[in-house]
């Protein structure tokens, strides 16, 4: 499996896709957007923090257990750090597999481990509206 990840603060714009094998499949992209409201609360954006060093290799470790019981080809993570204002995203994976089935799974538990074992932070900034 080719992993890759990477910590960003510009805003995102996800690659071009290069097959790795005519065998792929399936492609499952997803964008993480900040919403309006967190909470509640009325929003401008979030800001993001990370141990990129611990992030990384944990993420690493995540996508090797997925990998086991959903193989697919390619993983490519995007996190974005800093400020991120409602609307844009934060966040970007493509999964690269054979199967559609395997690429949707491993692409939603990467997530949900993602957050709640990676070491990325967001710090709610209320609206004065």
């Amino acid at each position: 499996m080719t992993k890759s990840i990477e910590f960003s603060r510009a805003r995102l714009v996800a690659p071009p896709m290069a097959l790795p094998t005519l065998e792929i499949g399936a492609c499952v992209e997803f964008y993480g957007i900040v919403r309006e409201l967190e909470k509640g609360s009325l929003l401008k954006g979030l800001f993001y923090e990370a141990y990129e060093t611990m992030a990384a290799r944990q993420l690493e470790r995540i996508f090797d257990s997925l990998r086991a019981a959903h193989p697919v080809q390619t993983v490519l993570f995007i996190h974005r750090l800093g400020w991120v204002p409602v609307g844009e995203s934060s966040l970007f994976i493509r999964v690269l597999a054979c199967h559609r089935g395997e690429a949707l799974r491993f692409c939603g538990e990467a997530i949900d481990r993602m957050k709640a074992d990676v070491p990325i932070w967001k710090v709610v900034a209320p609206s004065a509206r």
